[in-house]
């Protein structure tokens, strides 16, 4: 016999859906802002089809665009969507995500999407989602990934605190030690810049402060994981 115990692996967590039960649930809620993720018809005969803008595939279609060819970085986007879906967190069901592109356009995460592990696949999907505004589940019977309306804060408890992740914070805190001092009944909303470079300006309007999580520059991906390492312990997830 094995000796894997089947009643040792927890149920898939239910996702809040309805207003109260989101108000009343305790998430980590990330916002991945200012992320590139821009669609582009490529090719000039029928066979043209549209593609994901990204600075190794499409360096002459930007600079025609005028465009710098470091701001085309969808696999940031990817990068941390893997991270934080990944994570012991998201698979209690306390984790939220948000996308909101570089073009204004906002996009709600669904806790059970399964994000395809190659970026090639991944770019295929975001043009799926970007053009169909959707992507349902096989079945059809849930919605994995969605446009919403803007703005960001209709989406949000009422009651949360709400921060952003920025290199210039005039505060450098221990992430684990930071997250013992927020009640632990209340949602954390985390802005997070899913950009190679710029400044973390994009998310002024909703947040109460901003913080730096290391002294060292960190990629998004990898301040996605302390954050999430962060909030596990908080909430006593294994």
């Amino acid at each position: 016999m094995s000796g894997f115990d089947v009643a040792t692996t927890p149920e898939a967590p239910k996702v809040p859906k309805t207003k109260m039960e989101k108000e009343e649930a305790a998430r980590l809620i990330v916002i991945l802002e200012s992320a590139s993720l821009e669609t582009y018809k490529v090719g000039k005969s029928k066979d043209a089809r549209y593609q994901l803008l990204n600075c190794d595939d499409h360096q002459s279609i930007l600079r025609r665009l005028n465009r710098d060819i470091t701001d085309s970085r969808p696999d940031i986007t990817h990068q941390c969507l893997l991270t934080l879906l990944d994570s012991p967190l998201n698979k209690a069901g306390r984790l939220q995500v948000y996308i909101h592109t570089g073009k204004g356009v906002l996009i709600e995460v669904n806790p059970h999407v399964r994000i395809p592990r190659t970026f090639k696949r991944f770019s295929g999907l975001m043009v799926q989602l970007l053009h169909k505004l959707s992507i349902r589940s096989v079945n059809g019977s849930e919605k994995l990934l969605k446009v919403i309306k803007n703005p960001i804060t209709d989406h949000l408890p009422i009651k949360c605190k709400k921060i952003c992740f920025s290199g210039d914070a005039t505060e450098t805190v221990h992430l684990p030690t930071w997250a013992k001092s927020l009640p632990k009944d209340e949602s954390l909303v985390v802005s997070i810049g899913a950009m190679a470079h710029g400044e973390d300006s994009f998310a002024d309007a909703y947040v109460d402060e901003k913080i730096s999580c290391s002294q060292y520059p960190l990629s998004a991906s990898v301040a996605c994981g302390k954050l999430c390492c962060a909030m596990e312990d908080l909430w006593n997830v294994l």
